[in-house]
Formats: structure tokens, sequence, C-alpha cells
């Protein structure tokens, strides 16, 4: 029988995992001890970096994101742990930065680490479906399962569960705000026609 776990958001279950390490690459092990935490300014809210020392574990987006937890009593308020992730999120919202390169470690079942995992091969400024995620996974039906996972992402932005929408085009289903997950789309499309635009110009000059 395969072991079929049941999803944090009832009534959904996960799939079964064909493949079920509890590591799913390039995520790291969680390491013990107490969380480290810094906050951030950033042009959606501010945000709020977990990390267990080695590496980033969250991002959540204000005090309403949903299932963020609260800053424990015992968490250890520690700014210089994180200066290389506050560095590439502001880098990210210059406009400067298309793909973060930080040690990462989320905490999930083996199904959510394998969302997880896939969401961090959507192209930036680019959109998929929960459909195609599933489809992607082995698991055609999977799409709501897809969905809970996917909000279930404890490392926003860097993690971009941002760039999943309903097969509709619709912006569902994000645990920051569809505010916010707006923001952070309209702001990749921006760089990206500003990107693609230099790049048409910088070709006409060479051809001159």
């Amino acid at each position: 029988m395969p072991d079929v776990t049941p999803f944090l958001e009832p009534p959904f279950l996960e799939p079964p995992c064909l493949e079920p390490p509890f590591l799913e690459p390039p995520f790291l092990e969680p390491q013990p001890g107490t969380p480290r935490f810094t906050t951030m300014p950033s042009p959606v809210s501010e945000l709020t970096l977990i990390g267990d020392g080695r590496s980033l574990t969250a991002v959540y987006l204000g005090a309403k994101h949903r299932h963020a937890p609260d800053v424990g009593a015992d968490w250890v308020r520690d700014d210089d742990s994180f200066d290389e992730a506050r560095r590439q999120l502001e880098e990210y919202f210059d406009g400067q930065r298309r793909e973060f390169d930080l040690p990462l470690a989320p905490r999930g079942t083996k199904f959510q680490l394998r969302v997880w995992a896939t969401l961090l091969d959507i192209p930036y400024g680019e959109t998929t479906s929960y459909g195609a995620i599933a489809a992607s996974l082995g698991h055609p039906n999977g799409s709501r399962a897809v969905g809970a996972a996917n909000g279930r992402n404890p490392i926003s932005i860097i993690v971009p569960c941002h760039r999943v929408i309903g097969a509709s085009g619709a912006l569902i289903g994000y645990g920051g705000g569809l505010d916010r997950k707006r923001t952070l789309l309209d702001l990749e499309r921006q760089e990206q026609s500003l990107f693609a635009l230099e790049g048409d110009q910088a070709e006409r000059r060479a051809s001159r």
C-alpha cells in the first residue's frame, strides 16, 4: 500500500510519492536548535526572514501572512546572519537579480518538498498553473493538492510560489495576499520587458 499522508488542509490528500526521499534537492536538511530571525523592509511589506544558522528556512510577507508563525520568546534576533539573503532580496526588488543563490531548508512533507522544488524551475517573469505542476510530478489530477502545497510554501519570493496561477489565468491562492502576488508578478514582468528592450537596442547598435 502506498503511504498517503493526510494533507494539511482537509479534505485534500497528498498523492503518494513515487520516489519518497525526505530531502528534495536542492533543499538542505533543517538544523535543530533555536530559530534565528530578522526583518527587512520591501516594496510589498516588511519581510520576516527565519533561519537555522546555516540555511534560510522561511520568508514571510507581513504579520498577516497565512501560516506564518509568531516569533517565539526564545527566538534569537540575528541580523548579521541574514546579510546575504537581505542583499539578494534587495537586488531582486531593484530589478538587478532574477535568481537567488542561497542555502534553503524548508520544513515540509515529502510531497510539499517536491512541489516547492518544482517552483524553483519557473523562470523569472513567467507563470505556470497548478495543473501543469501536478502533471510534471506524475499526478495529472492533483492540481488541488499542488495548490494547497503551494500555499504552504514557507520561503516566499525566493521559492516563487507567486508564479503559479489558475488554469484560466486568474490570480488565486497566495498566502501573502493576492495584492502582493500581483505586485511581485508586475515587478518581474516590468523588469523582463525592460531587459528585452535593452537587448533589442544593443542588437541594433551592434548591427550598424
